[in-house]
């Protein structure tokens, strides 16, 4: 990316280990630019025909791509699905964050979920390499990009996780989904900066209540229309035509139910700017 800049050398040896270049899609597929106009849907309860006039749909990386649309696959980079947590305590037991007594750590919101360890460049290895695998799925399904979750893991690990063990593991799964052919994105974290595009070479970002929480400025000064904000019904101040009216927001805004439920289900909401 011609953005990178150097990062640290337990970086670069986990990128060298896995045969993975530092440049966007060296060997590999031509990545599809994220696009900067659209109407996006985020569908990580399930997935369902999108609604007319959508053109960009996320989904679980279990799921295929919808459609003739953008295809965005979601991939938890930095903490555990619940699903998989036998598989990581049985067969990567080192790759998870531990406390004094040598519990996994879990998210406090969401205690399904462990902590992967980002401090040490052997766990970041491993990590790496196991969701290879998964970023290699989506590509091998036709999704156009993979949205990078949990990116902000260290703000609850009491200290054990560091902002900058989080951007090196984030460099190295950039750079294995561009080498898939993958455009990446940047998930929450306003506190980067400019950080996740300089360094980590996101390419855009999907941002979580940014209109709540006044957050919208830190992504679209990086990533410009390469956003999509994605607001909670039930959590905005006013109406929804209060936050479309909003010039700070993103174009790309949509409101959902906070569970994501597939269309169909009682508490399903969409709507978009």
């Amino acid at each position: 990316m011609s953005h990178r800049s150097v990062l640290p050398l337990v970086v670069l040896s986990v990128v060298a280990v896995l045969g993975v270049s530092g440049c966007a899609a060296a060997g590999g597929d031509a990545v599809r630019a994220f696009p900067t106009s659209g109407v996006p849907d985020y569908q990580l309860g399930g997935a369902y025909t999108p609604p007319s006039g959508v053109t960009i749909v996320e989904r679980d990386s279990t799921a295929h791509p919808a459609p003739d649309a953008y295809g965005v696959c979601y991939v938890n980079g930095f903490q555990t699905q619940p699903e998989d947590a036998a598989m990581w305590e049985d067969d990567h037991p080192a790759a998870l964050l531990r406390n004094d007594d040598g519990d996994p750590v879990s998210d406090p919101g969401w205690p399904d979920e462990m902590l992967l360890d980002t401090s040490r460049a052997d766990a970041r290895k491993t990590i790496v390499s196991v969701l290879t695998r998964s970023i290699a799925r989506c590509a091998d399904r036709g999704f156009d990009a993979v949205e990078f979750d949990n990116l902000d893991s260290w703000t609850r690990s009491h200290g054990a996780l560091t902002r900058s063990g989080n951007l090196a593991l984030a460099t190295a799964l950039v750079d294995v989904a561009h080498e898939h052919g993958l455009a990446a994105g940047q998930k929450n974290t306003p506190q980067l900066g400019s950080a996740g595009k300089r360094d980590a070479g996101f390419d855009f970002a999907v941002a979580e209540e940014c209109v709540t929480y006044d957050e919208c400025g830190a992504y679209t000064k990086v990533y410009g229309d390469r956003v999509i904000d994605v607001e909670y019904a039930g959590d905005s101040d006013g109406d929804w035509s209060d936050v479309c009216a909003r010039r700070d927001r993103p174009a790309m805004t949509i409101l959902r139910d906070r569970d994501l439920v597939a269309r169909g289900g009682s508490a399903y909401v969409f709507e978009h700017c």
